[in-house]
């Protein structure tokens, strides 16, 4: 009786025909359960069957992948993407996301392209606000989505609103607590904002104007995203000397503003602070046991990336005029001063990695592109000038944040924390065309997710391949309510990933970022294929992912 069930079984599979038919490999379903041995079967954008191995041997399909040796997984979610730019005008295949097996971005992390209005754009570059101006409606923030799909990607994306983009949005970038009629500005906002598909509200809290918003205005702001299911997510305000202090704060704002909160790429930075991350995960846990939803992110590497501004004071950049307060000599000296003393109330970077652990990404000046790739003490050492002279220099010529390493967290941190069953994995990275780009980047952008499954699970076993990849996919898709990707399911989107567990590792390095990870061999994104057989097709069938507070 069983082994006529079991015929049964296979020839109704089997009569089922198929776009795609990805067979024989080992399915590690998203959700954290022990892999098997099983066939995926592909209809339209759906996953339409799931089966044990062999079944849909006879199926018809138009596509036939033989998985064998192979982990068939969900495509990756990446909780902090950064390639707004380049999908709303760039090379919307972003490839060295893809080739890792990311399948969906979701921005947001401080600014956004909208919601937009007269103070938003005043603080644009002319090209940035060419493009933005088109977001001022009262629906802008879903214009600026509408405009990224029709734009192209092979990615699907979201994004939260950006919480120094809603403070322009009420006070520009002015120093101090917004009034109420400006803090009410900000609210219609972000409200707007979140029943146009916003996930919550995104800050960080080092960068001006961010670092000039107090903690109870971002309280009030969370209150309004609190109905539609908003998440406060922050880079934040300290992740060094006072690490603590600001993981305090986010559960405060969590708490009385009535909102999960999520920390973007936990670490502690500066050799000083290291030992502070197990104080850190202890509070986290202990929080959580008190009923504070509060979690993290992270990336895998021990050298963070932003602009080179960051070790500047941020009184600064106050009301725009950083480049200006750099060319007057008196306020020029001030920077200078304040950037060369002992941290007091804000976050200088350089001081934390020290100028050796700087390392300059982007030079495109005729003075100083000879020391793009250098360090900040070679460069100074060069100059024969100390380093915030050396960083003001570069910054005033350059006329920009100047994109940046900063090499300031601990390995055996990266490990404990890859171990945290509430963590998730973001690159904090754009995707890059290598092809076409002439300046150094983070290896983030290329190896972020291969070197966790290469390097963490294969090689040292810091943590189980099941819970990679639940950290890689269904833990991003449950903290921000995402419905129907993040697992190998039956109605789910078929968002898949095909890789070699054997060979899948980063190859992007510091010094030679610009390559391909390998061991991703396919990936479909909505059913249709975008790598294949290692290669980006150039498809893109990517689709915005809704908050959910999205009102059609």
């Amino acid at each position: 009786m069983r082994l006529k069930l079991l015929l049964l079984v296979c020839a109704c599979a089997s009569a089922q025909t198929y776009d795609v038919i990805i067979s024989g490999g080992r399915v590690v379903d998203g959700a954290g359960d022990p892999w098997f041995y099983g066939d995926v079967g592909i209809r339209g954008d759906r996953i339409a069957r799931i089966a044990p191995r062999g079944m849909l041997a006879g199926a018809p399909a138009r596509q036939k992948i033989d998985a064998r040796g192979m982990v068939v997984s969900p495509g990756f979610i990446d909780i902090q993407g950064q390639s707004r730019v380049q999908l709303l005008t760039g090379d919307g295949r972003l490839i060295s996301h893809l080739t890792q097996g990311i399948t969906t971005e979701i921005m947001g992390e401080g600014g956004t392209d909208a919601p937009a209005n007269d103070k938003t754009l005043a603080n644009e570059s002319e090209e940035a606000r060419k493009l933005d101006s088109r977001f001022t409606g009262p629906h802008g923030f879903r214009d600026w989505l509408e405009a990224m799909q029709q734009h192209g990607s092979s990615l699907n994306f979201g994004s939260f609103a950006g919480a120094a983009t809603l403070r322009m949005y009420g006070k520009g970038m002015a120093q101090g607590a917004p009034t109420e009629a400006e803090l009410e500005e900000m609210r219609g906002a972000l409200k707007r904002a979140m029943e146009d598909g916003a996930f919550g509200m995104a800050s960080a809290l080092i960068y001006p104007p961010g670092e000039y918003a107090t903690t109870r205005e971002l309280i009030e702001l969370a209150k309004v995203m609190a109905p539609y299911g908003g998440v406060y997510i922050t880079h934040m305000r300290s992740e060094s000397d006072h690490l603590l202090e600001a993981i305090e704060e986010g559960i405060e704002i969590g708490r009385d503003g009535g909102v999960p909160v999520e920390i973007y790429h936990l670490k502690a930075s500066g050799e000083a602070n290291w030992p502070k991350m197990k104080q850190a995960i202890a509070r986290i846990d202990e929080a959580r046991r008190a009923g504070i939803d509060i979690s993290a992110d992270m990336y895998p590497y021990v050298a963070g990336g932003t602009g080179l501004t960051a070790c500047l004071p941020p009184w600064s950049a106050a009301d725009g005029k950083l480049f200006e307060n750099l060319k007057d000599p008196a306020t020029r000296q001030k920077i200078h001063d304040e950037a060369m003393a002992a941290p007091r109330d804000w976050e200088n970077i350089c001081r934390e990695s020290t100028p050796a652990g700087v390392m300059i990404l982007r030079l495109v000046s005729p003075e100083y592109r000879q020391y793009q790739g250098k360090r900040l003490s070679e460069i100074a050492a060069a100059l024969h000038k100390d380093w915030a002279e050396t960083a003001i220099d570069l910054i005033s010529a350059e006329h920009s944040r100047i994109e940046t390493m900063f090499f300031i967290g601990s390995e055996e941190n990266v490990k404990l924390q890859l171990q945290q069953p509430w963590i998730k994995i973001g690159s904090d990275s754009a995707g890059i065309d290598p092809a076409n780009t002439r300046s150094l980047a983070h290896p983030r952008a290329y190896g972020n997710f291969p070197r966790i499954l290469g390097k963490y699970v294969r090689e040292e076993h810091v943590l189980t391949l099941e819970d990679a990849v639940r950290k890689m996919t269904s833990a991003t898709a449950n903290r921000l309510s995402i419905q129907d990707r993040g697992l190998l399911k039956e109605g789910f989107y078929a968002d898949v990933v095909v890789f070699d567990p054997a060979t899948i590792a980063d190859r992007a390095t510091y010094e030679n970022p610009h390559q391909i990870s390998t061991g991703i061999k396919e990936v479909f994104v909505n059913g249709v294929s975008v790598l294949h057989n290692g290669v980006v097709t150039g498809a893109k069938p990517g689709r915005i992912v809704w908050g959910p507070g999205h009102q059609k």
